[in-house]
């Protein structure tokens, strides 16, 4: 018994040392911090501004953080940059406009009625094609750009979801034309896989002019640079490098560009043919051009647009924000009477069901969405990456963990994506008191700011859009 005594005596005694040994190694820490972070900020508070290491937080904050990081990486490289996704810049956007919900000038839908979200791309072509949502997946590069496991997890997730999907300007894959339910094939700029064999199996063509993040400009993929894996893809020789031309090549005036529609019109048999185009101060002009050339169908990148990557002088100082870009041309096409032959596709910074809802209420007849469809297929596999690398590194074609990637579970990720989209498009389209996706339309919307308000034709959300009396005699009430 003793013995036992003596032992929780021991072992008391033990604690007792631990505690105060922590207790005492606490005060040194702690006593350690405050002598220095008094330091520290008595030094801050009296050294000259000029000597001051708060300089650096109103440097900063006077020419931006984004711009003192892409400073040094410029500094460190010696050429331009390319950063990927797009640009952070604040702009006018969709989030300046708001719907008006139907509550008695004109009631709801009811929670029982059915939505009809289907939209026909390529109205007046032989060979229509109809999308069950008004939401493609848009043109993103095999090799260039994404993994083939990624790029076949966003051909699956199209065809589950009953929706288009567009290949990109890599090399051509079976494997996505395969899973594609709805393939359109982008005829890029480059001097690769434009085959009369590859052409014909296409349920679209997409005719690459131009984009939102990059403008018209080409690119280079130098040889030092390809892997033999994407060199057989590209059907490269040793030493060739992968070249997207600034031009369509063979297309310099008007006259050619209404040639080469017409050859891919036979080549496709009849398939929508559309070309992709960023938005700039001569729209209008640019899309007489081209809807004079016969072309089914036009999707048109605002300067929001992203990418694998581009310099940012193309993506912050280049083109128009796609709230304006999608507005004028729509207004473009109603007045010159293409609207009921030319399909309008609106891209851009497309995130939420209410960007998508609010676009379409603007003119146009579908939307592609391309990063966010890259965050959602990625979802929880991007965990994979982080803390030690970016998200991106799951898809990238030469990200560091895109042997991990899980192309199934990237795909039902995406599916599950659009079919709460779609769910959400139904809802908003009740709540306007409408039941088909055709029904929504610029009288829907009022806008927050001046601008959107001015740049649109969108009424402000603090105007009474009618006069108090005339909107009572029209709902037949009286005054009390």
């Amino acid at each position: 018994m003793k013995n036992k005594i003596g032992n929780v005596g021991k072992a008391l005694l033990i604690g007792a040392s631990v505690l105060g040994g922590y207790g005492c190694l606490k005060y040194l820490i702690r006593r350690a911090i405050k002598s220095a972070s008094t330091t520290f900020l008595k030094t801050l508070m009296e050294d000259d501004y000029t000597e001051n290491l708060w300089e650096i937080a109103t440097s900063t904050a006077r020419i931006g953080l984004q711009q003192v990081f892409e400073t040094n990486l410029r500094a460190t490289k010696g050429r331009a940059i390319s950063r990927p996704f797009g640009t952070p810049k604040k702009l006018p956007s969709l989030d300046d406009i708001m719907f008006s919900p139907a509550q008695f000038y004109r009631f709801p839908s009811d929670i029982e009625d059915q939505v009809s979200l289907k939209v026909t791309i390529g109205k007046k072509a032989k060979k229509p094609f109809t999308i069950e949502m008004p939401v493609m997946i848009a043109p993103m590069a095999y090799g260039t750009a994404l993994s083939k496991e990624a790029k076949m997890a966003l051909a699956k997730a199209s065809s589950m979801a009953n929706i288009a999907f567009c290949n990109g300007e890599g090399p051509y894959l079976p494997e996505e034309r395969e899973l594609a339910e709805i393939y359109i094939y982008q005829y890029h700029r480059g001097d690769w896989d434009k085959t009369e064999e590859i052409l014909s199996c296409a349920d679209g063509i997409e005719i690459q002019f131009g984009q939102g993040a990059i403008a018209g400009v080409g690119h280079v993929v130098h040889s030092k640079d390809i892997d033999n894996t994407l060199r057989s893809a590209f059907k490269l020789k040793k030493g060739e490098d992968i070249v997207a031309h600034s031009r369509q090549p063979g297309v310099n005036n008007p006259a050619q560009i209404t040639q080469l529609v017409d050859y891919l019109k036979r080549v496709g048999g009849g398939v929508p043919i559309g070309v992709s185009m960023t938005a700039g101060k001569y729209l209008e002009k640019d899309l007489e051009v081209i809807c004079n050339a016969g072309i089914d169908y036009i999707s048109i990148d605002g300067c929001e647009a992203g990418t694998k990557g581009s310099p940012p002088i193309l993506q912050d100082d280049f083109g128009i924000p796609t709230v304006f870009a999608i507005n004028r041309a729509a207004e473009w096409l109603y007045k010159s009477n293409f609207n009921q032959q030319v399909s309008l596709i609106g891209a851009g910074k497309v995130r939420t069901p209410g960007d998508i809802l609010k676009l379409l209420a603007l003119g146009a007849d579908a939307v592609y969405i391309g990063s966010i469809a890259l965050f959602a297929m990625s979802h929880t596999q991007v965990l994979k990456s982080l803390p030690f690398e970016p998200p991106n590194q799951i898809i990238w074609y030469e990200g560091k963990q895109a042997d991990k990637f899980n192309m199934e579970e990237g795909a039902m990720a995406l599916k599950r994506f659009l079919e709460a989209c779609r769910e959400e498009l139904a809802i908003g389209i009740r709540a306007l008191g409408k039941l088909n996706i055709a029904e929504v339309s610029k009288d829907d919307l009022v806008s927050l700011s001046q601008t959107i308000s001015k740049g649109c034709n969108i009424p402000t959300a603090y105007h009474s859009c009618y006069q108090t009396d005339l909107h009572l005699k029209k709902l037949k009430i009286k005054r009390i």
